[in-house]
C-alpha cells in the first residue's frame, strides 16, 4: 500500500491527534446507541448503521477511484475482518444487552480486550511487550473495573456468554487486521467489510424484529452518526493507528473509552458520574500513559 491510498486528511492530522479522535469517536457511539435505541430495535439500528456507512464508502472508493484488493485472498482476509469486528462484536453485544446484561458489566468485559490483544500480538505477530506495558495493562483493566463496579447486577449465562463473543470478535478482529489487512486501502476494504456486516445482520432484523424502526429525526440522526462517525470514522483511525504502531499499544486505548463514555452521559443524557467513576478514569488514564509513552 502507498501513501496515496490513504486519504490526505488523515494524512494530515498528527500523530497525537489520532488517539484523541480515535477516542471520543468510538465512546460517542455508546450515548448515541443509546438515543437511538428507543425508536430502532437492536439488529435493525445495526443494518441501518453497517448498510448507510457501506454505502457512504462505495460512493468515496468510487469517486476517488481507489484501489480495489486484486485475486480472492486479500477479499477473503477483509471478508473475516468484517465478520468478527463489525458483525460478530457488534450483533453479540447487542444480544448481550438484550439478554439483561448491564452496560457496566458488558463494557468491563469487552474492556479487557487489551490484555488479550496484548497477549495475541505477542504470540501471534511476534511483537515485544515490555514489562511497563504489561503493568499499564494490568492497571488499565482495574481501571476500567473501577469505572463499572457500582453497574454490575446479575446477569444470565447466555447474555454473559454474548458479551464474550463480543470481546473474542473485537480481540480476534484487531489482531487479524493487522497481520492480513495492514496494506488494505480503507475505502474499499471499509466497504467490503461493512457490506458484509449489513448481510449478517439483515436476516436478524427481519428475523428476530421484524425490521423494527420508528422513523423520527432521532433515529435518522443516530443511524447518520453511527454509520459516519464511528463504523467509518472509528474504525478507519482504529485500523490507521494499527498501521502506524504496535497492536498492544493501540488496543490500549480502549482502556479509556468506559471513562470518556461515562463523561459524555453525564453531559448529554444526564448521568451523574460517581468518585468510583472519576477515580477508575484517572486510573486508566495513567495505564494508557504507562502502555503508550516512548522509552527515554
Amino acid at each position: 500500500m502507498t501513501a496515496s491510498s490513504i486519504p490526505k486528511p488523515a494524512l494530515a492530522a498528527p500523530a497525537s491527534i489520532l488517539p484523541l479522535l480515535f477516542i471520543l469517536m468510538w465512546s460517542s457511539g455508546y450515548v448515541v446507541g443509546k438515543l437511538a435505541l428507543p425508536y430502532a430495535a437492536p439488529f435493525t439500528l445495526l443494518f441501518l448503521r453497517f448498510a448507510l456507512a457501506a454505502v457512504v464508502l462505495l460512493a468515496i472508493a468510487l469517486i476517488t477511484r481507489a484501489p480495489w484488493p486484486t485475486g480472492w485472498k486479500p477479499v477473503a482476509h477483509l471478508v473475516i475482518v468484517g465478520l468478527l469486528m463489525q458483525a460478530l462484536q457488534f450483533s453479540s453485544l447487542y444480544t448481550g444487552l438484550k439478554l439483561g446484561v448491564s452496560a457496566g458489566v458488558s463494557a468491563l468485559i469487552v474492556g479487557t480486550m487489551p490484555l488479550f490483544t496484548a497477549l495475541g500480538a505477542s504470540v501471534f505477530l511476534h511483537e515485544k511487550v515490555s514489562g511497563r506495558q504489561w503493568l499499564g495493562l494490568a492497571a488499565g483493566l482495574g481501571g476500567v473495573a473501577l469505572v463499572v463496579a457500582d453497574r454490575i447486577g446479575g446477569a444470565s449465562i447466555a447474555g454473559l456468554g454474548a458479551v464474550c463473543l463480543a470481546l473474542a470478535g473485537i480481540t480476534l478482529g484487531t489482531l487479524y487486521q493487522k497481520k492480513y489487512c495492514a496494506d488494505a486501502d480503507l475505502r474499499t476494504g471499509g466497504f467490503i467489510q461493512l457490506a458484509v456486516a449489513s448481510i449478517v445482520a439483515l436476516p436478524l432484523a427481519l428475523v428476530v424484529e421484524g425490521f423494527e424502526v420508528r422513523w423520527t429525526p432521532m433515529v435518522v440522526l443516530a443511524s447518520g452518526w453511527l454509520s459516519i462517525v464511528n463504523s467509518i470514522g472509528a474504525v478507519s483511525l482504529l485500523f490507521l493507528m494499527m498501521r502506524k504502531g504496535e497492536a498492544s499499544k493501540v488496543a490500549s486505548l480502549f482502556y479509556l473509552i468506559p471513562g470518556t463514555t461515562a463523561l459524555m452521559g453525564f453531559a448529554v443524557l444526564g448521568e451523574t458520574p460517581g468518585a468510583m467513576t472519576l477515580a477508575g478514569f484517572a486510573v486508566t488514564a495513567g495505564a494508557v500513559y504507562l502502555c503508550t509513552r516512548k522509552r527515554p
